[in-house]
């Protein structure tokens, strides 16, 4: 919240209140702190807490707070497309998107093309060689990686956008280069991306739903489906199951658990 320049004063008044007045700990989905949406909001309201940006960034402290008293790590590290609502906790980028950036631009001239090439040329290199530091880490090969790739975005060319976005590049160094650190880390965040895709593709033929009560279903389902694909569940028999109450397919939290342990 203090990254999000929050004023002081308001700051000040949370340390004193907020742990005291919501229990985090208690968080579980579909409720915020306390026990209910309603009394979150409700909570807020008697703190005097109206501006709607506040009330965001708060509520969104609170859920971060919530997940950490449960266990989730603060290391957890989570890979976007820089997407500002992503950049939480241990936050790493996707090399996809920061090359897609390089191959959108215009060149004006012969030599703009040629400055766009050179880089992307480096740019695929540098990818190719943190593949292979992903199946074998060596600390040599991560420090030359380092140089090679500020060296790239220290790249002064007579393209002055391309410049630009070389320097974005550079100050997102961290983010691109956390597989050094974690070699476990995928390089792009396309599962995700594929994982959305359905939903992108209904919502490009029939529009979006009519009321937040569909998005809700809508966003439910699809998430319900993705989840017994990825656990090679049938969907349709999953349906049936629990409308009929067989039960006879185990919740899908507990085969999310039972994946994580075995991977």
């Amino acid at each position: 919240m203090e990254q999000q320049k929050l004023p002081r004063p308001l700051l000040a008044r949370l340390e004193t209140k907020a742990v005291t007045c919501v229990p985090l700990a208690h968080f579980e989905a579909g409720t915020i702190g306390i026990e209910t949406a309603h009394d979150w909001e409700k909570w807020l309201d008697q703190h005097a807490i109206k501006n709607k940006r506040r009330r965001r960034i708060i509520t969104e402290g609170a859920l971060m707070g919530g997940l950490l008293a449960r266990g989730i790590p603060v290391s957890l590290s989570i890979v976007s497309d820089d997407a500002g609502q992503f950049n939480v906790f241990d936050h790493a980028l996707c090399w996809i998107h920061a090359e897609r950036i390089i191959k959108c631009l215009l060149p004006l001239n012969d030599e703009h093309v040629q400055a766009v090439d050179a880089v992307r040329d480096q740019l695929w290199q540098l990818y190719r060689d943190l593949k292979a530091y992903k199946l074998e880490p060596r600390v040599s090969q991560a420090e030359d990686i380092r140089c090679r790739f500020q060296l790239m975005c220290n790249t002064q060319s007579a393209h002055a956008t391309l410049n630009q976005v070389l320097k974005r590049m550079a100050n997102n160094q961290h983010e691109l280069l956390r597989v050094l650190d974690k070699p476990y880390l995928p390089l792009h965040n396309n599962l995700s991306e594929r994982d959305i895709r359905d939903y992108v593709k209904k919502r490009k033929i029939s529009g979006s739903t009519r009321s937040e009560a569909g998005r809700k279903r809508r966003d439910t389902f699809a998430s319900l489906k993705k989840t017994c694909l990825k656990h090679k569940v049938s969907f349709w028999h999953y349906l049936k199951d629990r409308l009929l109450g067989a039960n006879n397919i185990p919740p899908l939290p507990d085969l999310i658990r039972a994946a994580a342990t075995c991977g």
